[in-house]
């Protein structure tokens, strides 16, 4: 049986800087640089870019110790421009040397995120794990607890194959393979716990490839922690592909009150906008009816009758608009997230699609009059009239006005504190 949206099940809840997760919090929106962490400055941008954007945490890779070096910088900045997103360090192979070697590092983080499938095998493993766990509790950090499908502990699969021979079990390899990621998950908890770290300071993640398997393991996962999950189709893909694989799978979860930290780990093409994961997040939660992160907009897909291209432009440049706008917006302004908007490109549903939103405007269709009536909360405002550059400066005249007309304005948060 579904557990019923809005519902997030998790007994503990883990602060992340300024972020609660799980305990019944709303699900965090988070996403990862791909700086060169080394170039601080250039990490650092994109960290605030990404918080912008929405992202309420943000990850960067601290692989090698001129990265260990530029955390302290790069989180410098970060606050210098206002910026107070929590700050992850990713760490593979090498972290319990990186936090101990460069304590600065270890104290700027504000979680430390730990796979443990590659942090060392045999005892090493174990001691290792353990050394990055003693050096979260010196300075008051929590944990993600990360295993990869791709990197899962390679010992505990041959062992759990080897007993699916041995007791002729008839298990498949994807069975073994979900069997050992919640074990990893879940014997690493153990272990972080011996370690010190209390409850409240672990979450948990097993991150597969391929949407029916991500459900299977995370619904198994659910079942025995009570662990905040963050939840992630790892390697997703580029684009449509990406986006659809982790709707597909974490819309499901989520809808069950699965997960409550998430990223939509899209790969983007070369020079492309490392923010698309964080959009495609909030969109995902706001579909869900989650969470609110900002305006939506309704378009109609455009048909015969839709046979100019002047709707489908105005569509993406309010898109386009109010992205820009947000960071703006959501500083100033109280509920702004939650305005709805429309852009109809013909009589058909254009006047009723417009009037169900808070600002709407319907576009002539093929053999239409040339006019663009623009209804306020389900009132005829006005219409417009002109070239698409002109209808377009006109329409954002309108949404900035209503903006601050309809929404109160924001009451400044104290020093240190999130909005």
């Amino acid at each position: 049986m579904l557990v019923p949206a809005l519902i997030r099940k998790r007994t503990h809840a883990v602060r992340v800087g300024h972020v609660l997760v799980g305990g019944g919090a709303p699900v965090v929106v988070q996403s990862m640089t791909n700086t060169d962490t080394v170039d601080a400055a250039g990490t650092a941008k994109q960290c605030i870019e990404l918080a912008q954007a929405g992202s309420e945490l943000v990850r960067i890779t601290v692989n090698i110790p001129e990265a260990a070096e530029a955390v302290p910088e790069i989180k410098r900045r970060m606050l210098d421009a206002g910026c107070i997103a929590p700050l992850i360090g990713d760490f593979h192979y090498n972290g319990h040397v990186l936090l101990t070697k460069y304590p600065e590092c270890a104290r700027a983080l504000d979680k430390y995120r730990i796979n443990p499938g590659n942090v060392g095998a045999g005892v090493r493993r174990d001691e290792q794990f353990s050394t990055i766990c003693k050096i979260a509790v010196d300075n008051g950090k929590p944990v993600r607890i990360g295993v990869n499908g791709g990197s899962l502990n390679q010992e505990l699969v041959m062992r759990k194959m080897q007993e699916n021979t041995d007791g002729d079990l008839g298990k498949t390899s994807d069975d073994i393979i979900a069997e050992c990621m919640v074990l990893s998950a879940l014997e690493s908890t153990e272990l972080a716990l011996e370690s010190g770290l209390l409850h409240d300071q672990i979450i948990i993640s097993c991150k597969l490839s391929r949407p029916q398997h991500l459900i299977r393991v995370y619904r198994d996962l659910a079942r025995k922690t009570e662990q905040p999950l963050h939840l992630g189709l790892t390697e997703a893909g580029m684009g449509m592909k990406g986006a659809i694989w982790s709707a597909t799978a974490m819309g499901v979860l989520l809808n069950e009150g699965i997960g409550d930290t998430i990223r939509i780990s899209l790969t983007p093409p070369p020079g492309g906008d490392r923010r698309e994961e964080v959009y495609a997040a909030c969109e995902l939660l706001q579909a869900l009816g989650l969470r609110s992160f900002s305006p939506s907009v309704t378009a109609c897909p455009g048909c015969g009758r839709t046979t100019s291209t002047t709707f489908q432009e105005l569509a993406e440049h309010v898109q386009t608009y109010i992205r820009d706008k947000m960071p703006e917006w959501k500083e100033k302004y109280e509920g702004v997230e939650t305005m709805t908007m429309a852009v109809m490109g013909c009589i058909v549903n254009g006047p009723g699609e417009s009037k169900a939103a808070n600002i709407g405007i319907s576009l002539p269709g093929t053999g239409e009059a040339p006019r663009c009536p623009v209804y306020i909360d389900g009132e005829k405002a006005v219409t417009l009239e002109g070239n698409y550059a002109e209808l377009a400066a006109s329409f954002e005249a309108l949404l900035d006005n209503y903006v601050a007309r309809k929404y109160p304005p924001k009451t400044p948060a104290p020093a240190g504190v999130a909005n």
